[in-house]
């Protein structure tokens, strides 16, 4: 179920508090939360997630991401969540795509290639195309890495 993007950044769609034990067997010490609350009925709240996570060692974050698009603010708080550990990361939503898309983000905003960032995407089945713009803009003003 957990896509991995890179060694240390898996995507996934919705996630219950079964998925924890195996993202704890994959190293995870940071679950992401892109999902807002109560977008659909079938989906396992975020405070159940947390507790879940905390529960065995990780951390969580959330930085829910709606249909009307990414914002600075957005991209900011998963830069920074991305630059705090080496550690594997896992990040969900309902598809794992605007986790993806908030993550290729994230990274040209740290100076990150766009077109390896388009390339690990891919390799994880999604497509980066509806931001490529915004990633090349974002990777074109970042600071040297």
């Amino acid at each position: 179920m957990f896509r991995k993007v890179t060694d240390t950044f898996y995507a996934s769609p919705q996630i219950t508090t079964e998925d924890i034990a195996e993202a704890s067997g994959l190293g995870v010490r940071l679950v992401i939360n892109n999902r807002p609350e109560g977008e659909s009925d079938d989906q396992t709240p975020g405070a159940v997630i947390e507790e879940a996570a905390r529960a065995a060692g990780m951390d969580y974050l959330a930085i829910p991401v709606t249909h009307a698009g990414f914002s600075e603010t957005q991209v900011s708080a998963m830069a920074k969540a991305l630059a705090k550990t080496d550690a594997p990361i896992l990040a969900y939503c309902r598809s794992g795509t605007r986790s993806t898309l908030l993550w290729s983000l994230a990274e040209a905003s740290r100076g990150k290639n766009p077109q390896k960032l388009a390339a690990q995407a891919a390799n994880a089945g999604y497509d980066v195309s509806p931001v490529r713009a915004m990633i090349d803009m974002l990777a074109a003003v970042a600071p040297d890495t």
